[in-house]
């Protein structure tokens, strides 16, 4: 989804749009690198607190609160500019593509697997979606790919088997293998998202419809956090209004309108490449916060997944007559599923 230039964007993200640096693709300016360090610091610092957030309220309310407020934010935002876009019948697809899948059914389900597994863990595996991109682009879209990020993939998924084997893990315990399954099934959902975002095409911006995509997630897990939680789970307690507050309105919304911003702006291979410091730094604030002790396969696994995804971001070599090979890149640019201009 290409962002419009005509939006507007929050003052942070303003600076980060106004750089002249950013303009001419060569180089990362010091403020739009300090905005975008600290949504990569935000995100990463996400995983951790919501684990700690879960021992306060159950998965699904959990991620229902923190869309619910996410979308009442950037609403806010847009109302009290005039900006605020009803959506057309040519955005209701990517609405649903991103509401429903990457937002609702990738957090749920991440959420619910982070109550049986450590954050660190949860974080890495999350974000192993080019194993399931790449694969199919090439086998249904007619992708062609480098060896080199086939190479990449298949690193990156002997991470996730080194991640899985016997000695890392439990296999006759069904709970802990059901949740690790959760999160390659929310990468997986991901990765169903990117794909239809890099074939499918909206007029509107990623920041005119990120309200719109929060709002429809929150309004299926809200019946379903009812339906399968019971009444509201939330303790009231300090700790699990600053995890709500953290989660919702600051690395949801200003982390969203961060990244937005510096995707329209930075080369989506050094994009993709920059937002792998997401669960890593995930993994490094658990450790440090949470006193989580990743073991050898933990930390061999997340190093495999990590340079594997880094080596499928590189785009292809620029052929003989100029044109540019179409990659796996060209299918996952970013976290946030969002197409270059």
């Amino acid at each position: 989804m290409s962002a419009s230039a005509t939006v507007p964007t929050p003052s942070a993200c303003h600076a980060l749009a106004a750089s002249p640096a950013l303009r001419r693709g060569d180089a990362v300016g010091s403020a739009p690198a300090l905005l975008l360090g600290g949504a990569i610091l935000l995100w990463g610092a996400n995983w951790p607190v919501m684990k700690l957030g879960l021992g306060h309220v159950s998965p699904l309310w959990f991620s229902a609160l923190r869309f619910a407020t996410g979308a009442a934010c950037l609403f806010a935002w847009q109302a009290a500019r005039g900006r605020v876009r009803r959506p057309r019948a040519a955005d209701l697809p990517v609405i649903a593509s991103i509401g429903l899948l990457q937002m609702m059914l990738f957090t749920a389900l991440g959420a619910v697997a982070m109550t049986h597994l450590p954050a660190g863990r949860s974080a890495i595996l999350s974000y192993t979606t080019p194993i399931w991109v790449v694969p199919v682009a090439v086998l249904v879209f007619g992708e062609r790919i480098a060896r080199r990020q086939w190479a990449g993939i298949g690193l990156a998924a002997l991470g996730v088997a080194i991640l899985f084997n016997p000695h890392a893990i439990d296999w006759r315990d069904g709970t802990v293998l059901g949740a690790h399954a959760m999160l390659l099934a929310a990468s997986a959902a991901w990765a169903a998202c990117i794909l239809h975002l890099r074939y499918g095409r909206s007029e509107a911006s990623a920041a005119q419809l990120a309200p719109w995509q929060m709002l429809l997630a929150a309004a299926v897990l809200l019946p379903l956090a009812l339906a399968v939680e019971g009444p509201f789970t939330g303790d009231g307690t300090a700790t699990f209004w600053a995890c709500l507050i953290f989660v919702g309105p600051i690395a949801t919304a200003f982390g969203f309108c961060a990244v937005n911003a510096a995707s329209r702006l930075v080369p989506a291979s050094l994009m993709s490449t920059l937002m792998l410091a997401v669960p890593v730094t995930g993994l490094a604030i658990a450790t440090a916060t949470l006193h989580e002790t990743p073991g050898p396969d933990l930390i061999i696994g997340a190093l495999a997944i990590v340079l594997g995804i880094a080596a499928s971001a590189v785009p292809a070599r620029t052929s003989p007559q100029g044109g540019r090979r179409r990659s796996g890149q060209d299918v996952a640019d970013t976290r946030l599923g969002k197409r270059r201009d």
